[in-house]
């Protein structure tokens, strides 16, 4: 008797699970609002899944059935990169987190220069609209593992920039960049919007070469960079190169340091440099200092 009955609850387990696979196969991830064509897809040039790589080395993105287009740019069948490390998929349904583990390449780069600590690592691609958006279906590329070293020890990645300098553009006499929001000292929440100013020059995206323009750079709990060499893309470099002025960031709670670099269209910084005044900001879970503690004073009752 307790055979059949064992028998019977594990066809029904497994008819069940049937019905579930079934269900979740026929269902297709959705995304934002604008489609993709059949048969698009995104992926990884040059680098596989196990290759060890030096801590700083390139990223190139493939992508077939569809075209590169800026963030912003409303153009059918385009999209720009991100580059998720070391995390899953975000919901495919809303703009992609911009922060450490979500790289936004919104100028339309096809390659990137990506510095990561030594240690394994999770890459993934995956495309958005002009609001960093994926599409319906999403273009997803294949999650890759690699090891990172140091190195001296590391073979040459494919499509690794020489670390030849590179030249810098002069920027006038009284420009400046500083933070809008936060100011120093200051209570956020973990998902804050940071808003750039910039005085004496304007913004132009990446990739794009006008005289006295740059785009923004933010320097997350890391010292000022080589200043002849290109801004590195990594956890601690956020890069905005579609020109925005404002982003919005993930941030773990505790305190952090914050510092604004602006650079030409090859991501170099101008001679002098346009670097803002370092600011500390406290991310907290309401945004708000966290509440003081009642102090209740006793008093002797005299009777």
């Amino acid at each position: 008797m307790f055979s059949k009955v064992s028998t019977a609850i594990a066809v029904s387990l497994l008819m069940l699970a049937g019905t579930i696979g079934t269900s979740h196969g026929q269902q297709k991830p959705t995304g934002g609002p604008n489609p993709s064509p059949p048969g698009a897809a995104v992926y990884f040039v040059g680098l596989k899944d196990g290759q060890t790589v030096p801590t700083t080395f390139t990223v190139n993105f493939g992508l077939k059935g569809m075209g590169v287009a800026p963030a912003g740019s409303d153009k059918a069948n385009s999209g720009h990169h991100h580059l998720l490390i070391d995390t899953e998929l975000p919901p495919l349904d809303q703009p992609i987190p911009s922060d450490f583990n979500h790289l936004h390449f919104g100028a339309g780069q096809t390659e990137a220069e990506v510095t990561l600590p030594e240690g394994e690592h999770t890459l993934q691609l995956v495309l958005g609209d002009k609001d960093h958006i994926p599409n319906t279906i999403p273009l997803i590329s294949e999650r890759i593992k690699i090891r990172v070293v140091a190195a001296s020890q590391a073979p040459a990645a494919a499509g690794t920039p020489s670390s030849a300098s590179a030249g810098r553009k002069k920027s006038p006499p009284g420009a400046k960049v500083y933070f809008v929001y936060p100011t120093n000292r200051s209570y956020v929440s973990p998902t804050p919007v940071i808003r750039f100013g910039l005085i004496g020059m304007g913004i132009a995206p990446a990739g794009f070469e006008k005289v006295n323009t740059g785009h923004h750079h933010l320097l997350i709990d890391t010292e000022v960079p080589n200043l002849d060499q290109p801004i590195p893309s990594d956890f601690n470099h956020l890069h905005f190169g579609a020109g925005q002025t404002e982003a919005k960031i993930t941030l773990p709670l505790g305190k952090h340091t914050l510092q604004l670099l602006l650079a030409d269209e090859n991501h170099v910084p101008h001679d002098p440099p346009l670097l803002s005044e370092p600011i500390t900001v406290t991310v907290t879970a309401s945004g708000r200092p966290p509440a003081r503690k009642k102090r209740f004073r006793r008093y002797r009752r005299w009777d």
